[in-house]
């Protein structure tokens, strides 16, 4: 956890329900209460305050602080909320759900459900990488001679069974990942010119299909010959992205499915990009991050994978 705002200090400012709901709308309603569906300004406060405690004169809706955010139509307590988002993204490694539901005092469903309403908070680097940026790959899954004997694929070592995933890092310290199909030519090259402006420096190791990127200064770093630096040119930045998320992996999570791996990837990239802030700034990123966002339980659950 980040040492300038403690556990313990968390619990002293936010003791109680009233005091995580004052926290939330200080940061949506810095100007004053506004209705989340019409976005009217005549709002008169209801008797009682649970659990719509707002209501809008023009619209007639009844409303709360929840709706518009990732937490709407939750029955967690907002205190809950807000110590989940505290120790998910001041935990650099990551949280399991297990250990989550033991802290927050709720089931495993339910902490498992929560942590991926919160992961939808953390999108991804917009716009175009410049400047120099590296480049890697990497796999993720399970080792094919752990695997039961009905599970294994039989076709090798290595990468086999695993999912690839793509790392951009700019060297002002952004990070973007996100899993791909296939590692090969078209998907990694296309990958960089849809992120990466025309002109930038690129690094990359010697991998084949990294070849052909003649819009950008490409360099490589042969690994196979042992070369991993070369004056300014290395990807030793990605990889030291790559050994977080693994250790988070093989020591925390344990195993990602392929359906949910991109919000989990997706959850390292955007704890990474903040950890310079304070874990005070990241809780309310957090927040922030999940204006109009909503993740239902149905939509987590079924098989399409945005």
């Amino acid at each position: 956890m980040a040492s300038d705002f403690s556990i313990l200090d968390f619990f002293k400012e936010y003791p109680d329900e009233e005091a995580a709901r004052k926290y939330f709308e200080d940061i949506r309603w810095k100007d004053g209460v506004r209705c989340p569906y019409c976005g009217g300004v005549h709002v008169s406060k209801c008797a009682g305050k649970s659990p719509m405690p707002y209501r809008c004169r023009d619209c007639r809706k009844h409303f709360s602080v929840r709706v518009g955010t990732i937490m709407e139509s939750s029955k967690l307590p907002l205190q809950k909320w807000l110590l989940a988002m505290y120790i998910l993204f001041n935990s650099k490694k990551g949280i399991s759900s297990v250990q989550l539901a033991e802290m927050l005092g709720t089931t495993q469903k339910t902490a498992w459900f929560l942590a991926h309403r919160i992961r939808e908070t953390r999108g991804s680097e917009k716009g175009f990488f410049t400047g120099t940026v590296e480049v890697d790959e990497t796999y993720v899954g399970g080792k094919e001679k752990s695997k039961h004997a009905s599970k294994k694929l039989r076709a090798g070592r290595g990468a086999v069974g695993k999912t690839p995933v793509v790392g951009i890092k700019s060297r002002d310290g952004k990070v973007k990942a996100f899993p791909v199909k296939e590692a090969n030519s078209k998907t990694l090259t296309g990958a960089i010119r849809a992120n990466v402006a025309a002109g930038a420096a690129v690094y990359t190791d010697q991998h084949r299909a990294y070849r052909g990127l003649k819009e950008f200064d490409h360099k490589r770093v042969i690994h196979s010959v042992g070369e991993y630096v070369r004056k300014q040119v290395y990807t030793n930045g990605i990889e030291s992205f790559w050994a977080i998320l693994k250790r988070g992996y093989y020591g925390i999570y344990h195993f990602w499915s392929v359906k949910h791996l991109h919000r989990y990837v997706n959850e390292f990239a955007g704890r990474f990009n903040v950890r310079e802030f304070s874990a005070r700034d990241r809780v309310r990123l957090a927040f922030e991050g999940g204006f109009g966002k909503r993740l239902t339980y149905k939509g987590l659950i079924s098989h399409a994978t945005a």
